[in-house]
Formats: structure tokens, C-alpha cells, sequence
């Protein structure tokens, strides 16, 4: 049974005419890697299996495992084998590109960009496509209001004055801030007045304006392990130093801070719903979280990305809410519930941090948007949202039990990853000795977008699977796609159901 990745290859050897074989070969791994199909850190074959399952000389294998090892691609491990580098050489991080019409090759990108934008871009995870199956975190898009929202839109359009149409330093529109001062209280318990209100656009613009505002280069932040990547990479560009926490069934299980160990500055945390693996932070690790932050002069970073998607039992309070003194600064965003291109997201500042914040975005980034922000508001406020909010948690539950049941007839319970019944995707447990990485870059070429869970992790991964975003999926789709991944599955010799 060949492997993945030896089928990766072939594709690209086959593509390729011109040069010897081991520089084709070698071609071939470069692309594969910079194309993300392998990730950092990924344990490449030994050079003996891969020659074999290519039908090659070893001698050839060898030649092109040399130059990627010269070149910083790879690293071989004393006993433990043949891995991508984690950090890929500055500015060696695109395919190469054609010449121009002078027939003259670009500019080499390594001196286009500066070692922290190559950096970036080498880790950068931001699909082409964001919309279908399976693509996690996204909502129905087509099932969002779009002409209630007009309507609201269109009436106030005809009555906004010069001043509203111009840049603001208020944090956000009035209006908003109030609406959303009420919200919070009921549906998150975090308590707050709409001067602690920060309006942004999207989360990643809040994390880079905490990292710039909080935190010096060198200092250290905790994520979770494993996390959003795109919180680590906001985190890593501002020159902060991530260390990944272990996650388990009752979330960060965060380390003491003794025998002179640092502490950090910076606390990230998805509390209510761990991103990816769903678990609900316990409230002995809540508390001991709150003590820990408290004592070291840390800030907790709550984001609270989909916490309105829980389909039984009580809804989890936020951690902010958890002590008025708490150093919490709560994220929410309207991403999810409505839909991501609104890009409104906002954060819950302490009100000894509120005022500077404002500042700083409006010196940065400029505040503005008050058309729509003022239509949300309206929406808010009429109860369009809360009815909204109820329309898609019947909606993604029951597409929920759908996946599930599909998961459970052509697979097995054995592959069911998480049982958290929250959220916007599920999680789908791979074998140990399958690669959840080139798996998922099979299925991605057959048109299904899924995501691989050891990509999510920092450290080595214990574990492998699938995120599968179910929200934007119909019933008819769901099957099709699914059945892509069932076929993948058994084309990789994975054992399964029916």
C-alpha cells in the first residue's frame, strides 16, 4: 500500500520533465513542503522506504534528501529519523515563479520581504476557499437575514449625518456599545459598562493590538496546545515568545510558577469551547487560572469565538464574569453567529486598560464602519439577533447529529472525536498510523476542505484527525463529501465501518 505522500510525489515527478532525476526528486519534496502538504515538523520516510515505494535508487533518495538537508528543509534526528524543519529557511517559502514578459526571473522573494514577513508567510494557514464542505468555523451564510438586514441598512442610510460618515475614537458606535452592554449581561454574564467596549475588526486585529499595546518583543505568552493557529501567528509576527500548555478534558491545565520559571504576559484561552478540541475549562482550573494572572501581573485573553452554538445543557458563563477584579479581556466576534465578511468582532477591556486601548486603535487601524455597525445594532436591539441566534442552533444541532451519524455508520464510534455537542465542526479521531497531513491534502485535491489536527499543535502531536466544519453544510452535501473522506480513508489502508 503506498503511502500518501509517495502518491503526492509521484504527481509531482510526473509533472516534471527537465533535470536529473534526484534534482526532480528533490523538486518534488521542496514543492510539497512549501505547499503545506507536509507541515513543520512532520517525520518524513526513511530514505530506504521512500525509494522503495517510489520504485528509485536509494542513492537517489539520498542525493535529494542532502541538498534539502543542506538547504534547511529537513533535519535528521539521532534515532529518530528524517523531519521538516520547523522554522523553513527566510525567504524560501513560494514555489518558484515564471520569468516576466522581459524574460528576466522576479525578484527573489527573500529579498522582497524582511525575515519576519517571510516567516509569516512560511507558516501562514488562510485557505483560498471559505465556504463548503467540510471548512471549519464557517456559518450558513445563506441562511443569515440578508433582506431583513437591507431594510434596517437602507432606513438608516437616509438619515445618517456628515459627522457619523467620518473616522471615530469612540471604540465603536454609541449605539452598538450599549446593545451590546445588555447582551453580555444576559446571554455571557460578563458584566461591564460601554466604556470598556472595544470595537475591532475581527479578532486577529484585537490580538495584534493587545500584543502591541501589552507586551514587548520577548515577552511570553501561553497558548493552548493545540490552538488556533492564527492566534499563535498574530502573536509570533509582534515578536512574542509562545509557549504551548497542554489541553485536556477540563482545557489548559496551566504549570506553577516556581524554581524561577518566567511567567507570562499574555494568557490566551478558549475557555467555553477549546479550539479544536471542544473541552469546557473546569472551574477549579478557572479559578487557579484567575489566581495565577493575579499574582504574576498577566493578562488573560478569554476569546469566546462560538460559545451562543451549545446544543444541551446550560450555557457556560464566561470567564470574565468569574471575579470583578479578574485581569480578564473577553474577545467576542459576530463572525460566527452571522457571518465572518461582516468583520466585527469586539473586545471587554478592564476599565484601567479601556481608555489607552481606544487610542491605540484609532491611531492604528481608525475606527469607523458606523453604517453597519449601527445596523447591528438595530438588529440587536429589535431582537432579530436572539431570534437569528435560535434559528441556527436548531439548524447546526441537527446538521451535528447528522455528521455524527455518518461518522458513526461508515466509520465506527472508534473515530468519533469529541462529544462536547457545541460548536461549529467536530472533530474526527484518525488512527494512530494514519498521517492526518497528507490525508487531508488527498481529500483537499477531491474538492473537500478539511483541516488536520496535528497541524493545530505545537508540540509533537499525540493525536491525529480531522476537523470537519459541518454549519454550512446541507444534508445532500454532507454525504457527498463525506463519503470523498471514507474513500480517501480506505485508499491510506485505514480500517473502518461499512
Amino acid at each position: 500500500m503506498r503511502s500518501l505522500l509517495t502518491d503526492l510525489l509521484l504527481q509531482q515527478l510526473g509533472s516534471q520533465q527537465q533535470g536529473t532525476l534526484n534534482k526532480r526528486l528533490y523538486d518534488s519534496i521542496r514543492l510539497v513542503i512549501l505547499d503545506g502538504a507536509i507541515t513543520p515538523g512532520s517525520r518524513l520516510p526513511s530514505s530506504r522506504d521512500l525509494a522503495q515505494e517510489l520504485a528509485l535508487s536509494r542513492n537517489t533518495v539520498l542525493a535529494a534528501y542532502e541538498q534539502l538537508l543542506a538547504e534547511g528543509y529537513i533535519e535528521t534526528r539521532s534515532g529518530s529519523g528524517t523531519f521538516v524543519t520547523r522554522h523553513l529557511p527566510d525567504g524560501k517559502i513560494m514555489r518558484p515563479t515564471p520569468h516576466d514578459e522581459s524574460g528576466q526571473p522576479p525578484v527573489a522573494l527573500s529579498q522582497a520581504l524582511s525575515r519576519r514577513g517571510a516567516r509569516l508567510l512560511g507558516y501562514a494557514g488562510a485557505s483560498a476557499r471559505q465556504w463548503g464542505a467540510f471548512m471549519p468555523g464557517i456559518p450558513d451564510i445563506a441562511s443569515f437575514p440578508h433582506s431583513l438586514w437591507r431594510r434596517l441598512q437602507t432606513r438608516l442610510m437616509r438619515h445618517s449625518r456628515p459627522e457619523q460618515l467620518t473616522y471615530t475614537a469612540a471604540g465603536g458606535c454609541p449605539e452598538l456599545l450599549s446593545a451590546l452592554v445588555d447582551y453580555l449581561r444576559i446571554a455571557r454574564s460578563v458584566a461591564c459598562s460601554p466604556e470598556q467596549i472595544l470595537i475591532t475588526e475581527g479578532t486577529h486585529q484585537a490580538i495584534d493590538l493587545l500584543t502591541k499595546m501589552l507586551c514587548d518583543p520577548g515577552d511570553m505568552a501561553w497558548i493552548e496546545d493545540p490552538c488556533y493557529w492564527g492566534m499563535r501567528n498574530v502573536l509570533t509576527i509582534n515578536g512574542l515568545r509562545v509557549e504551548p500548555i497542554p489541553v485536556d478534558d477540563q482545557g489548559m491545565n496551566p504549570p506553577e510558577l516556581e524554581n524561577g520559571r518566567p511567567s507570562p504576559r499574555l494568557i490566551c484561552v478558549t475557555p467555553s469551547h477549546q479550539y479544536p478540541l471542544g473541552a469546557v475549562m473546569s472551574l477549579s482550573r478557572r479559578q487557579r487560572l484567575v489566581t495565577l494572572a493575579q499574582q504574576h501581573n498577566c493578562w488573560i485573553v478569554e476569546d469566546d469565538y462560538d460559545s451562543e452554538f451549545r446544543f444541551s445543557g446550560n450555557p457556560i458563563p464566561a470567564l470574565q464574569g468569574l471575579s470583578a477584579q479578574a485581569p480578564v479581556i473577553y474577545i467576542g466576534t459576530f463572525s460566527k453567529t452571522l457571518y465572518p465578511g461582516l468583520r466585527v468582532s469586539y473586545m471587554v477591556l478592564p476599565l484601567s486598560l479601556a481608555r489607552g486601548l481606544r487610542s491605540a486603535h484609532a491611531e492604528l487601524y481608525r475606527g469607523g464602519h458606523w453604517l453597519t455597525q449601527m445596523t447591528l445594532s438595530q438588529f440587536i436591539r429589535d431582537g432579530h439577533y436572539a431570534a437569528h441566534i435560535r434559528r441556527m442552533r436548531l439548524l447546526y444541532a441537527r446538521r451535528r447529529m447528522k455528521l455524527s451519524a455518518l461518522i458513526e455508520q461508515r466509520l465506527g464510534p472508534e473515530y468519533q472525536g469529541d462529544n462536547s455537542n457545541a460548536g461549529l465542526h467536530m472533530l474526527l479521531t484518525l488512527p494512530a498510523d494514519v498521517d492526518d497531513v497528507l490525508l487531508s491534502a488527498k481529500i483537499m485535491r477531491r474538492g473537500v476542505m478539511v483541516k488536520a489536527l496535528s497541524s493545530y499543535y505545537l508540540r509533537p502531536s499525540v493525536r491525529r484527525g480531522l476537523l470537519l466544519g459541518y454549519a454550512c453544510v446541507d444534508d445532500e452535501e454532507m454525504e457527498r463529501a463525506f463519503a470523498v473522506i471514507v474513500d480517501c480513508l480506505r485508499e491510506s489502508g485505514a480500517r473502518g465501518g461499512a
